[in-house]
């Protein structure tokens, strides 16, 4: 009897394998909000330079080549595992706050007043 595969790994199951990749390799004492803020920063610098001088256009077409999908893939990558690290030694429930920040930004950019436009809320 054939088995279904695993399903996709949750947000919780992510933040547990982060932490303890990081534990494993006694670097806890280096996760402190403050270096994890700097590395996520740095990474998102990194992912910046990809997109650094191109067009709108190349922009958007940037997955289309492999090479530099691979690049925008890591560096991604790297951006959320810092961001979920960060969370984890802050205490900070990702998807709650998240959604409770949609929830505020709903009210802040009602449809009516916000379709179409990048203004922002204090100004529309």
């Amino acid at each position: 009897m054939a088995t279904d595969p695993d399903p996709e790994p949750t947000l919780a199951q992510l933040v547990a394998r982060v932490h303890q990749f990081a534990e494993v390799r006694d670097w806890l004492q280096f996760h402190d909000p403050k270096n994890l803020v700097m590395a996520l920063s740095g990474e998102v610098g990194e992912l910046t330079a990809l997109f650094q001088w191109l067009t709108p256009e190349q922009s958007r077409g940037i997955m289309t080549n492999p090479t530099e999908r691979s690049k925008v893939e890591d560096e991604v990558a790297d951006v959320l595992i810092y961001l979920v690290r960060l969370a984890d030694v802050l205490g900070v429930d990702l998807l709650g706050v998240s959604q409770a920040k949609v929830d505020r930004n709903e009210h802040r950019y009602p449809v009516s007043l916000a379709r179409g436009k990048a203004t922002k809320h204090d100004d529309l």
